[in-house]
């Protein structure tokens, strides 16, 4: 069982398009990260590149599903 510093909902992570990786402040300074690819597989765990603190993340796995489907289907249409 893993024990969180905190819950924070996605809207509060910083997202970068490049990278597609959602960032969070640590208290350690540097930044919690978790990507759009572990979102869409259920995961929940933003875990820190510097420091042992996790936060669990707060979000609609639906949302980030259906984004995948459409654009799975959007690619097969213009085929």
């Amino acid at each position: 069982m893993s024990i969180f510093h905190d819950e924070v909902e996605i809207e509060d992570f910083e997202y970068d398009e490049d990278t597609e990786i959602y960032h969070y402040p640590c208290p350690c300074g540097d930044r919690f990260e978790i990507t759009r690819e572990q979102l869409e597989s259920g995961e929940d765990v933003a875990t820190c590149p510097s420091c042992s603190l996790m936060v669990r993340v707060i979000y609609d796995i639906e949302k980030f599903v259906k984004m995948e489907t459409m654009n799975v289907s959007q690619v097969t249409a213009s085929v």
